[in-house]
């Protein structure tokens, strides 16, 4: 991969799924992985600050009467059930480690459901900086991970979703996802694997 042509999608790192007393922590199976999980996007996003790789976060956040769904069925149904991801809540808040960095990060609005490139200007902005790779961590993989890869590779980026920055509701589905689904439209590489493939 080319440094200057490579962006880093973070996805879902709010309170609501990543803090202890998030809405949705519990929902996460390996949550006690969480932790390191966070621990190696955040070593990541700092090795990748002082380059010219694109970093950019697009939160998911919904008015406080979640007017934007109508009959939501599947997660997005758990969400306005639970109450998550609301306006002006601590859960629907950027994770403090994360938003500690947010000067350099590119944060990107209208997130509403499982894509992060559906009503974000996500898309013009990647090709603003001539990105052709895309490397994707946060949560959950099976959901929005895994639909932001998809569309991403449809629209003709390279994609490569990092093992080891990912959280999946259970073990066997990150397991499952990143073994079988995932390989066949994108690599699979642990933080540490991208960051020599970049050279860093």
């Amino acid at each position: 991969m080319n440094i200057q042509n490579t962006a880093l999608l973070l996805i879902g790192f709010q309170n609501d799924y990543f803090a202890k007393d998030g809405i949705l922590h519990s929902a996460l199976e390996n949550s006690e992985q969480v932790g390191t999980i966070l621990a190696n996007s955040l070593n990541l996003i700092k090795t990748l600050l002082p380059t010219e790789a694109v970093i950019a976060a697009t939160p998911i956040i919904f008015t406080p009467d979640y007017s934007e769904l109508s009959d939501p069925i599947g997660i997005l149904k758990i969400i306005k059930d639970n109450g998550a991801f609301r306006s002006n809540t601590v859960g629907a808040a950027t994770i403090a480690e994360v938003e500690a960095l947010s000067g350099n990060i590119v944060t990107l609005p209208g997130k509403r459901g499982l894509s992060c490139f559906s009503n974000t200007e996500l898309h013009r902005v990647l090709q603003e900086h001539e990105i052709t790779n895309v490397i994707i961590a946060g949560a959950v993989t099976s959901l929005c991970i895994d639909t932001a890869g998809r569309e991403a590779a449809d629209l003709g980026y390279r994609v490569t979703i990092i093992s080891d920055c990912t959280v999946a509701r259970t073990t066997f589905e990150q397991e499952y996802y990143l073994n079988e689904i995932m390989p066949l439209y994108a690599n699979v590489m642990s933080s540490k694997d991208i960051a020599q493939s970049l050279g860093l």
